[in-house]
């Protein structure tokens, strides 16, 4: 588990300033995207719209490299924007490799946070933790309140503390060495955490099978 210094509040200059540009990514998103996110990834256009995603095509000086990429923006409980994570929509085979970049990248030296911690404020006894935000976008779609950790290596001891309150937090891993690393941290520091037995990971198996496929996978724990 990372220690890190914690979150330092934005400025209202910052806070402007990056509401702007989410602003003007949310209006360019284009054709492509949003046919990757609604026909690729199931995802409604009232969870995009909700979600604000967007299309980096006039971008801030500091987000000029992600030009052309999916803007994942990272809001308060209020809608309002605390950084955003870029996704690559070159999909073709190790496309991100030759080009020297993750499919998912945030910016330099940015604090690492939780996706979508409005849910935290509005989930009731019982929370569920992601290791990614369209599965954390998935999960909220389907009725659960969800949260979501940016990679694997995501997880600090701030996550821990904010999630304390808790009786249950269900940790959708993805099935894969990653996913099995992350389950361990966080099944380390917290004891109320209970793993989801996934043979895909939840956006896939949504995908493939829809919400029934998930709610299932929960269902005999529920009590």
């Amino acid at each position: 588990m990372t220690e890190r210094e914690p979150l330092r509040p934005l400025t209202t200059s910052q806070q402007h300033h990056l509401n702007q540009a989410v602003e003007r990514y949310q209006a360019a998103l284009t054709p492509q995207a949003l046919s990757y996110l609604t026909e690729q990834r199931g995802l409604t256009e009232e969870t995009i719209r909700t979600a604000r995603l967007g299309v980096v095509a006039t971008p801030d000086p500091l987000h000029a490299r992600f030009t052309g990429w999916l803007a994942i923006p990272y809001l308060d409980r209020h809608g309002q924007p605390l950084t955003i994570r870029f996704r690559c929509l070159d999909d073709r085979k190790h496309s991100c490799k030759k080009l020297d970049h993750g499919k998912y990248m945030s910016l330099p030296e940015d604090p690492t946070r939780l996706y979508g911690i409005g849910a935290i404020h509005t989930a009731g006894d019982e929370i569920h933790l992601t290791e990614g935000e369209i599965d954390r976008l998935t999960l909220t779609q389907i009725g659960l309140p969800a949260i979501g950790g940016p990679g694997a290596d995501s997880w600090t001891s701030h996550h821990r503390r904010m999630l304390a309150g808790f009786s249950r937090i269900w940790v959708w891993a993805d099935p894969d060495p990653a996913g099995a690393r992350f389950l361990r941290t966080v099944t380390k520091f917290l004891h109320n955490a209970v793993p989801v037995p996934l043979r895909h990971d939840v956006n896939a198996t949504y995908v493939a099978a829809g919400a029934d496929a998930l709610l299932a996978l929960i269902a005999p724990e529920i009590t």
